[in-house]
């Protein structure tokens, strides 16, 4: 049974962020600014239906949908694109495909500990983030 990943979690490092935003073609001084952003992540995690908010001082992000169901998210607020997701559970990780312009794109979380880690990939690209669960 996958686990419950209901929770709040403060952002605690992240690496190779700014390759990452370049292979969404990310204009440099947006990059400089994702950079310096520590988000926290909370999430709700009802049965099937899960949301997840990325919380920054500039902007919040919010995904709201169904495990297994093909939805189409709105990624205006990142890069300006639209994709065809699916977030499902492989094991005990929550992977993310996000079809559309970019090739490889998607995210997986899994937990080790009381720790929530966070694999972002786009193109060739891999950014990691460690999230710690505060309540």
């Amino acid at each position: 049974m996958p686990p419950n990943l209901t929770g709040y979690y403060r952002f605690v490092s992240q690496e190779n962020m700014d390759n990452y935003l370049r292979a969404l073609d990310i204009n440099v001084v947006l990059r400089k600014l994702v950079c310096l952003l520590k988000p926290d992540k909370e999430i709700i995690h009802t049965g099937n239906h899960m949301v997840i908010r990325t919380i920054t001082s500039l902007r919040d992000y919010v995904m709201d949908f169904d495990l297994g169901v093909q939805f189409e998210e709105d990624l205006g607020p990142v890069d300006g694109r639209k994709c065809q997701t699916t977030v499902s559970w492989e094991g005990d990780q929550l992977v993310c495909e996000q079809l559309g312009e970019k090739r490889n794109r998607g995210w997986r979380h899994w937990m080790e500990g009381d720790q929530l880690h966070l694999r972002m990939t786009a193109e060739d690209e891999v950014c990691v983030q460690v999230f710690q669960k505060v309540k």
